[in-house]
């Protein structure tokens, strides 16, 4: 039996037993009383809802209004058939029903009515609506039949900016969700949801300003997130939708992908199960947009095979690889307010570089250079699986998060360095195991409880191992040797609890709350060398670690939170008792820091009218540094680099300002932001770079020193109705000033960077549609005082343009120009061009494409990186052209 069979016998078992479940006798009630429960279209209680009883006159006869918990009761002498209920609240459509038994108890659902006082419509296509802090696109109204998925849709939306990796902002800022009807169903890790959900089964797209999800904290709502929710159109709630893709091409390439997706009120998934050697890395869709920060701050990986990155290219033009991936996202739900979710992946990959890289620092008269080459190959692995079982009524939140993730990587790589071979063998296994809980119950006081606790294990053991051993002339005398291992694991212990109150009193919340902090770690390490005659020794005299680590927090917090129609604003004052302790035996050490630290934040936004406001914001932050921070052995972190410390625990204060305006018309569909933030960091070490043609050497040192930054953003979108077009631009600068001891010389810093983006969705006739996005940045850095300075400029371009023929076939001509200009260099000049042609067999369900990517045939790729006294040009191979045929079955 097929798994589409079984899932469509499976459905009709499940529409079965929801219909039978809907025929449940419900308990008789006395004569003459007329009783019921009135909720929304999301079943929620609907309290003061006015309830009268009217005689066929229309003449009121009795009357009630809901309580708290959506119920009613009206008593009445009055018998017939002629009686009607009338339901009436403010943002709600009213509803009549015949009453036809006393005995019965009714459930009214009421709907959201879409005019209110905030609402403001546009007349001509494509229309919006407002509905208080909701934005409504209409889909079909911005959608083109080229389009296959919701992602495609919403780059067309103005106010909506869908990033290359798949981020999705809204007027400026970062969505913190995308629901589907309301649910969670993919957490943060959207991106499988736009490029899988077909647009054709969105009826509108939200916008969610001041998202609160927590439906308790609604009624003195502080959020300042936005959230998208995509609306499932009522026909396709209860069916299975999906595609089959199979596709083949030469040379030797295959692109295959199953997915499968169910939308209704009791059951949600999304599962999809993907493979192909294209470039294209499914890994992506596993990227969380906005990871949720807590205090358990340890390095990710240590040690690293020296690779230099990637190009600043879209990864589809750079990447050899042939990758699976594995992810299911399934949610449940038992009632109305209590739902449990499983999101479990699993990814394979396997990866080929190569590349060479040239870098040159100057310090002074010296000038420090090195020619790198590698041929790399990396097989990434990642198993993760989070389960949430969430309870969310307006008495109560309930929320436990179970994740487990096991990541294994290995890398081997062939290098040159300055002309000197060697090869590289890097073993690295990630574990983590966590569980995040937390309660709310709000008391009958009004009062709301809240407790927290985290807590996670990990380990992260990495082995590196160099054949034969470099730089002889610091780690071996100068006589050369068989080989180099690094060894390293840092196992883990975190845990953070709290315990809260908030008193919500009108338009105040004032909330108090106290916890701790463990992190408990042990950072272990073992550099050795292998002589030519197979004996093992120590590379240096100091080249181990057992560096034992406890940090703790012992705090309490004020919140003070204001909120009305104009004015949200918020005061925070954490004070906290800070103690680290850590020990290493194998170099004396037996440390101790108690630090009481006071930081205030204060956040102001202000409503000038319904869709503008301005925003305000100061945080004054202490920190203290990490296990990455003090220990004394030597750690080979690749290939060139040696670090150590020598110096106390790192300690950093810092100031942070931030202030915006945000303004729409949603009736001329115009957006428009602009932003400015300034931040500066006193700290009391440094990192001390002694740096060499073959080598570098880091030691953390202490020595006082300041960081500065600056930062504007602004962006303008605009739909153009006479020109059927989206049109955005937008404009950002950053400066930023530091410090950096290299080679024993103070070297002052400054970076100033300008960006300037353009672009457009057009749609230039009705079998035609052109788009168009630009960027141009100009990159200025020198070191104070010392005549040092590096300049670039890069112009990037891309653009495509579709015309649709006989109404069933789709032709895309897109290309892609990047244009660098860097001080002392020859200008880099780039031209990309892909031609797809699409025909769809409207009977059969079914695309049948053929594309051609790279026309050209570009195989090489060079990238920049500039700092202030530093000019790194890396040399990329990238795929040359491909040509693919893909067969694409919908259902």
């Amino acid at each position: 039996m097929s798994s589409l069979h079984l899932t469509h016998i499976l459905m009709n078992k499940l529409i079965v037993m929801l219909i039978s479940l809907s025929l449940i006798p419900i308990a008789m009630f006395a004569q003459k009383q007329i009783k019921g429960k009135v909720k929304d279209d999301k079943a929620k209680p609907l309290p003061s809802v006015m309830v009268s009883l009217k005689d066929k006159e229309g003449s009121t006869l009795s009357f009630s209004r809901t309580s708290d918990k959506g119920d009613f009761v009206i008593n009445t002498d009055e018998i017939g058939n002629d009686l009607v209920l009338e339901f009436s609240i403010l943002g709600f459509g009213k509803k009549a029903i015949s009453v036809t038994e006393f005995s019965k108890s009714n459930e009214i659902t009421l709907t959201e009515s879409e005019i209110s006082l905030k609402t403001v419509e546009v007349k001509n296509r494509p229309r919006l609506s407002v509905n208080g802090d909701t934005l409504n696109y209409k889909t079909s109204d911005f959608s083109d039949k080229q389009d296959r998925n919701i992602g495609d849709v919403l780059r067309k939306m103005p106010g909506i900016e869908v990033a290359e990796n798949g981020k999705i902002s809204y007027n400026g800022k970062n969505i913190s969700n995308m629901y589907i009807d309301g649910d969670n169903l993919l957490e943060d890790k959207y991106g499988i949801g736009t490029k899988a959900i077909p647009h054709g089964a969105v009826e509108k797209v939200q916008v969610i300003e001041k998202d609160q999800p927590i439906k308790m904290l609604q009624k003195n709502n502080t959020s300042d997130d936005v959230a998208l929710n995509l609306v499932i159109k009522d026909d396709a709630k209860l069916k299975v939708m999906g595609e089959v893709k199979a596709g083949l091409g030469i040379p030797d390439r295959f692109d295959g992908n199953v997915n499968a997706m169910l939308f209704n009120k009791k059951v949600k998934f999304l599962n999809n199960l993907k493979g192909n050697n294209i470039g294209i890395d499914p890994g992506l869709e596993l990227t969380s947009f906005n990871p949720v920060a807590n205090d358990n701050t340890k390095p990710t990986n240590l040690l690293s095979a020296g690779a230099a990155g990637v190009p600043t290219l879209p990864q589809s033009r750079t990447l050899f690889n042939k990758a699976g991936q594995a992810n299911l996202n399934n949610l449940f739900k038992f009632k109305n307010d209590l739902q449990l979710r499983a999101n479990v992946s699993y990814l394979y990959d396997e990866r080929k570089q190569v590349y060479n890289k040239s870098s040159e620092t100057r310090l002074g008269n010296q000038t420090i250079s090195y020619q790198e080459n590698q041929d790399n190959f990396l097989n990434p692995q990642k198993l993760k699986g989070q389960f949430t079982l969430n309870g969310n009524t307006d008495g109560y939140y309930f929320n436990n998060a179970l994740a487990v993730e096991y990541n294994p990587t290995r890398t081997n790589s062939t290098v040159f360095i300055n002309g000197i071979g060697a090869f590289q063998a890097l073993k690295q296994d990630m574990f983590s195991l966590s569980n995040d809980l937390g309660y709310r119950k709000k008391l009958k006081s009004g009062n709301i409880l809240h407790f927290s606790s985290t807590m996670s294990r990990s380990r992260q053991p990495e082995n590196l191992n160099i054949k034969p051993g470099l730089n002889e002339e610091i780690i071996n005398n100068g006589a050369p040797y068989a080989a180099l291992n690094q060894y390293l694991d840092l196992p883990t212990f975190y845990t953070n609890n709290f315990a809260s109150i908030a008193f919500p009193k009108g338009s105040f919340v004032q909330t108090y709350r106290a916890g701790f902090l463990v992190q408990q770690q042990n950072l272990t390490t073992d550099l050795t060398k292998i002589q030519n005659n197979g004996f093992s020794e120590s590379a240096t005299p100091d080249a181990f670690n057992d560096l034992d680590w406890l940090r703790s927090r012992f705090y309490v917090e004020n919140i003070y939170d204001y909120t009305t129609d104009k004015i949200t604003a918020g005061v925070r004052v954490p004070i906290s008792y800070n103690s680290i302790k850590y020990d290493d035996v194998n170099h004396n050490t037996d440390k101790r820091l108690d630090r009481f630290f006071v930081n205030p934040s204060f956040n102001f936004k202000y409503q000038t009218s319904p869709e503008n406001y301005l925003t305000a914001g100061y945080n004054f932050k202490n920190n203290l540094g990490t296990i990455d921070d003090v220990y004394s052995g030597t750690v080979l972190r690749n290939y060139r680099s040696l670090f150590a410390n020598d110096a106390p625990i790192s300690e950093s204060s810092s100031h942070s300002f931030s202030g915006g305006f945000n303004f729409r018309k949603a009736i001329e569909m115009l957006f428009g932001n602009i932003s400015l933030s300034y931040n500066t960091t006193n700290l009391n070490t440094i990192s001390s770079y002694t740096l060499t043609n073959n080598t570098q050497q880091r030691v953390v040192l202490p020595l006082e020193n300041q960081m500065k930054s600056l930062g504007l953003n602004s962006g303008l979108s605009k739909y153009l109705f006479s020109l059927r077009s989206t049109v955005n631009a937008g404009f950002a600068y950053s400066r930023s000033q530091y410090q950096q001891l290299q080679n024993n010389i103070l070297l002052p810093f400054e970076s100033d960077n300008y960006t300037y983006r353009a672009g457009i969705e057009a749609k230039l006739t009705k079998f035609m549609n052109f788009t168009y996005t630009g960027a141009y940045t100009d990159s200025k850095n020198k070191a104070s005082g010392t005549g040092v300075s590096t300049n670039y400029q890069q112009l990037r371009q891309q653009s495509g343009l579709t015309v649709i023929m006989l109404k069933s076939v789709f032709i895309n001509l897109s290309a892609e120009h990047i244009f660098t200009k860097q001080s002392s260099q020859p200008d880099l000049k780039y031209l990309f061009a892909d031609l797809n042609i699409r025909y769809k067999v409207l009977k059969l369900k079914t695309d049948f494409e053929f594309g051609i990517t790279n026309l050209a045939n570009v195989k090489s790729f060079e990238a920049i990186n500039v700092t202030a006294n530093s000019l790194t040009v890396g040399t990329y191979q990238i795929p040359g052209r491909v040509a693919m045929f893909r067969a694409t079955f919908n259902y």
